[in-house]
């Protein structure tokens, strides 16, 4: 794996990219260096089937001329070749019709410290040992139920950093790790085929239980078995963190990234300062989040990054911010620039969520189910990306998903489709679990939502 002795070295060729462009007629540049490394475990239909490990590791050079922006990268880090990338990046620059509402790359600023996010313990863990926390994975779902199979799933570590420089003298270097496993199952008796049923558990510390999460994917896969369809009707539903992230993802976060709001393209545009959801409802926006899987110092642009309250009680108080919305919009950076992948040299950046973190309420599980007269509850949906980002409307399939009958989980449901407004579904938040974890970017409970429409054949 690639350690953090590296620093020195990644900065250096960050330095010898800026200059070259700068020296080549290029009025500012910046270039973003990444590296990644990692060893997993794979699962396919209940065995172990291969062990792999793999190295990345690039960088990408923006040049600006006359206000025209131009990007190359390049994954072969010699004085040549970055060089070379350097010079790509300012011809496309030259190459480019110059944006009106460019300003400037950021300055320095001070970073704050995290919390949580590398532990040297993922580094000193053999393939051999990663395959033993797989197999104890694999073998809690056979203990569980004999009819359960193992689809897919694994254990995987992953060591990374990142290096930031720009011609006005942003210098900066983060590195973190992370472990996690997965399991993806069905279940099986007779006839009765369950949909798939999936669990998994990720921390950028080594505390992860792949023996919970083989559990747990097998009891969701057992449950499963024998759904019957419902009709249709208005219920109150709660949300796990899967589903809910999949619905809030392509409606509420885009709504508050500040590129939507300047394109008109976002529902909460001229909002802000106004009730947007349930007063229940307190979101954050927390780029310092001690664990967080998103959580680093600074952004993809060198921006420090920050906890930004985006909902309070309920009111709209402010939009995620990258370097060129901020500028646009003559704001503040709220450190929301990403690059997407595992070779995130590769791409520009764009605005993004970080750890998008609602405020936890103080109900178990099963006091949540518990005050359910008639109800369900939503284990994933099917179709999220097809939501509406302006609008909030969504239509997509719950699976999979339980009926709940005065207040306990009764049976397993197929064929509903849910379907609304996903700003209705903010403000009809009735109650929040005290049972966070993070899913992609959201960290949140377990979210109970009043008068959700369900669409079943009976």
């Amino acid at each position: 794996m690639v350690a953090e002795h590296k620093a020195v070295e990644l900065i250096d060729f960050g330095k010898k990219a800026v200059d070259f462009a700068l020296r080549n007629g290029a009025q500012e540049a910046e270039a973003f260096l990444s590296t990644n490394s990692g060893t997993s475990i794979s699962i396919e239909r209940g065995q172990i089937v291969r062990s792999s490990k793999s190295m990345d590791q690039g960088l990408g050079v923006r040049a600006v001329y006359r206000k025209a922006v131009g990007f190359s990268y390049t994954n072969t880090l010699t004085i040549k070749d970055v060089k070379e990338a350097s010079q790509r990046a300012l011809r496309a620059a030259k190459a480019s019709r110059p944006d009106k509402n460019w300003k400037s790359f950021p300055s320095p600023r001070d970073f704050a410290e995290t919390k949580g996010t590398y532990d040297k313990r993922i580094l000193d863990l053999s393939s051999g040992e990663l395959t033993e926390l797989a197999s104890d994975m694999l073998g809690a779902v056979g203990e569980y139920d004999k009819r359960v199979l193992a689809v897919d799933g694994g254990v995987a570590t992953s060591l990374f950093s990142a290096v930031l420089v720009n011609s006005h003298g942003v210098e900066a270097f983060d590195v973190g790790t992370a472990v996690g496993c997965s399991m993806e199952t069905i279940a099986r008796d007779g006839s009765d085929v369950t949909p798939a049923c999936y669990e998994l558990n990720t921390q950028r510390v080594y505390d992860i239980d792949p023996v919970g999460v083989g559990t747990e994917a097998a009891r969701q896969a057992v449950c499963a078995l024998g759904a019957k369809k419902i009709g249709s009707g208005v219920f109150p539903v709660i949300f796990t963190q899967s589903a809910f992230h999949s619905l809030l993802y392509y409606t509420v976060i885009n709504a508050v990234k500040a590129d939507y709001v300047q394109r008109e393209r976002s529902a909460f545009k001229d909002k802000v300062g106004e009730q947007v959801a349930s007063e229940l409802v307190t979101v954050c926006d927390d780029g310092l989040l001690e664990g967080g899987l998103l959580t680093r110092k600074f952004d993809c642009e060198g921006v420090p990054c920050q906890k930004t309250v985006v909902i309070e009680n309920g009111v709209l108080k402010n939009f995620l911010y990258d370097n060129y919305t901020a500028n646009k919009a003559d704001a503040q950076s709220t450190g929301n620039a990403s690059r997407s992948g595992s070779t995130s040299y590769s791409s520009t950046p764009v605005l993004e969520a970080n750890n998008f973190t609602f405020k936890s309420g103080n109900k178990s599980a099963e006091e949540l189910v518990g005050e359910v007269k008639e109800g369900l509850i939503v284990y994933g949906v099917q179709g999220a990306h097809s939501s509406n980002p302006e609008s909030g409307e969504f239509s997509v399939v719950a699976t999979p998903v339980w009926k709940i009958e005065n207040g306990e989980v009764s049976h397993a449901v197929r064929d509903v489709m849910l379907a609304g407004v996903f700003f209705d579904v903010l403000r009809n938040v009735s109650a929040l679990g005290s049972n966070v974890k993070q899913r992609g970017h959201l960290v949140a409970p377990w979210i109970r939502v009043e008068n959700v429409k369900a669409v079943g054949k009976l």
